[in-house]
Protein backbone atom coordinates (compact mmCIF):
# COMPACT_ATOMS: atom_id res chain seq x y z
CA UNK A 1 0.00 0.00 0.00
CA UNK A 2 1.40 3.42 -1.00
CA UNK A 3 1.38 5.44 2.39
CA UNK A 4 1.24 9.48 2.49
CA UNK A 5 5.07 10.10 3.45
CA UNK A 6 6.76 7.72 0.91
CA UNK A 7 4.37 9.79 -2.17
CA UNK A 8 5.13 12.88 -1.07
CA UNK A 9 8.60 12.60 -0.79
CA UNK A 10 8.97 10.90 -4.27
CA UNK A 11 7.10 13.99 -5.42
CA UNK A 12 9.37 16.49 -3.78
CA UNK A 13 12.24 14.68 -5.17
CA UNK A 14 10.77 14.30 -9.30
CA UNK A 15 10.45 18.23 -8.74
CA UNK A 16 14.20 18.61 -7.60
CA UNK A 17 13.02 19.69 -4.17
CA UNK A 18 15.64 19.39 -1.52
CA UNK A 19 13.52 18.70 1.52
CA UNK A 20 14.99 22.14 3.49
CA UNK A 21 13.99 23.78 0.31
CA UNK A 22 10.97 22.25 0.66
CA UNK A 23 9.74 23.18 4.11
CA UNK A 24 11.26 27.00 3.71
CA UNK A 25 8.91 27.18 0.51
CA UNK A 26 5.87 25.37 2.90
CA UNK A 27 6.65 27.06 6.27
CA UNK A 28 7.12 23.70 7.57
CA UNK A 29 9.73 23.13 10.05
CA UNK A 30 12.74 20.77 8.79
CA UNK A 31 13.00 17.93 11.86
CA UNK A 32 9.38 17.42 11.83
CA UNK A 33 8.73 16.96 8.46
CA UNK A 34 11.85 14.75 8.39
CA UNK A 35 9.63 12.39 10.72
CA UNK A 36 7.26 12.44 8.85
CA UNK A 37 8.61 11.58 5.14
CA UNK A 38 10.06 8.33 7.31
CA UNK A 39 7.32 8.08 8.62
CA UNK A 40 7.61 8.61 12.16
CA UNK A 41 5.20 11.27 12.43
CA UNK A 42 1.72 10.95 11.07
CA UNK A 43 0.95 13.34 8.02
CA UNK A 44 -0.90 16.64 8.81
CA UNK A 45 -4.27 16.96 9.39
CA UNK A 46 -4.35 20.75 9.16
CA UNK A 47 -6.10 22.02 4.99
CA UNK A 48 -3.51 24.85 5.70
CA UNK A 49 -0.28 22.64 5.05
CA UNK A 50 -1.65 20.52 2.76
CA UNK A 51 -2.66 23.87 0.84
CA UNK A 52 0.95 24.99 1.23
CA UNK A 53 2.40 21.11 -0.07
CA UNK A 54 0.12 21.56 -2.70
CA UNK A 55 1.83 25.06 -4.20
CA UNK A 56 5.20 24.24 -2.77
CA UNK A 57 4.99 21.14 -5.12
CA UNK A 58 3.28 23.07 -8.32
CA UNK A 59 -0.16 20.82 -7.80
CA UNK A 60 -3.46 22.06 -8.91
CA UNK A 61 -6.28 21.55 -6.84
CA UNK A 62 -8.37 19.29 -9.19
CA UNK A 63 -5.13 17.06 -10.16
CA UNK A 64 -4.99 13.41 -9.20
CA UNK A 65 -2.09 13.93 -7.34
CA UNK A 66 -3.87 16.35 -4.97
CA UNK A 67 -6.66 14.14 -4.69
CA UNK A 68 -4.06 11.02 -3.74
CA UNK A 69 -2.03 13.27 -1.40
CA UNK A 70 -5.21 14.07 0.10
CA UNK A 71 -6.54 10.32 0.20
CA UNK A 72 -3.19 9.22 1.67
CA UNK A 73 -3.81 12.16 4.47
CA UNK A 74 -6.69 10.65 5.61
CA UNK A 75 -6.00 6.46 5.27
CA UNK A 76 -3.26 7.71 7.69
CA UNK A 77 -5.53 8.42 10.30
CA UNK A 78 -7.40 5.50 9.99
CA UNK A 79 -7.14 3.06 12.87
CA UNK A 80 -5.13 -0.16 12.29
CA UNK A 81 -7.97 -2.57 12.57
CA UNK A 82 -9.45 -1.17 9.63
CA UNK A 83 -6.28 -0.92 7.79
CA UNK A 84 -5.83 -4.60 8.08
CA UNK A 85 -8.89 -5.25 6.31
CA UNK A 86 -7.69 -6.27 2.58
CA UNK A 87 -10.91 -5.70 1.51
CA UNK A 88 -11.77 -2.21 2.81
CA UNK A 89 -8.36 -1.30 1.60
CA UNK A 90 -8.85 -1.92 -1.91
CA UNK A 91 -12.34 -0.39 -1.80
CA UNK A 92 -11.22 3.19 0.02
CA UNK A 93 -10.36 4.84 -3.41
CA UNK A 94 -13.36 3.93 -4.44
CA UNK A 95 -15.02 5.22 -1.48
CA UNK A 96 -12.95 9.08 -2.36
CA UNK A 97 -13.72 9.24 -5.68
CA UNK A 98 -17.47 8.51 -4.49
CA UNK A 99 -17.06 11.81 -1.82
CA UNK A 100 -15.47 14.06 -4.48
CA UNK A 101 -18.56 13.68 -6.82
CA UNK A 102 -16.71 10.85 -9.55
CA UNK A 103 -19.77 8.82 -10.29
CA UNK A 104 -18.81 4.52 -9.75
CA UNK A 105 -19.58 2.18 -12.06
CA UNK A 106 -22.96 0.31 -11.33
CA UNK A 107 -20.85 -2.72 -10.01
CA UNK A 108 -18.03 -0.64 -7.54
CA UNK A 109 -21.20 0.76 -6.09
CA UNK A 110 -23.11 -2.65 -5.31
CA UNK A 111 -19.62 -3.86 -3.93
CA UNK A 112 -18.92 -0.69 -1.64
CA UNK A 113 -22.49 -1.20 -0.15
CA UNK A 114 -22.03 -5.24 0.37
CA UNK A 115 -18.54 -4.11 1.94
CA UNK A 116 -20.50 -1.10 4.48
CA UNK A 117 -23.00 -3.49 5.03
CA UNK A 118 -20.69 -6.46 6.45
Amino acid sequence: MRTFNEYVKNLRLEKGISLREFCRRAGIDTSNWSKIERGILPPPKSKKVLESIREVLSLTESSDEYQTLKELTVMAHIPAEILDNKTVIDKLPLFFRTLRGDKPTEKELDNLIRLLKE
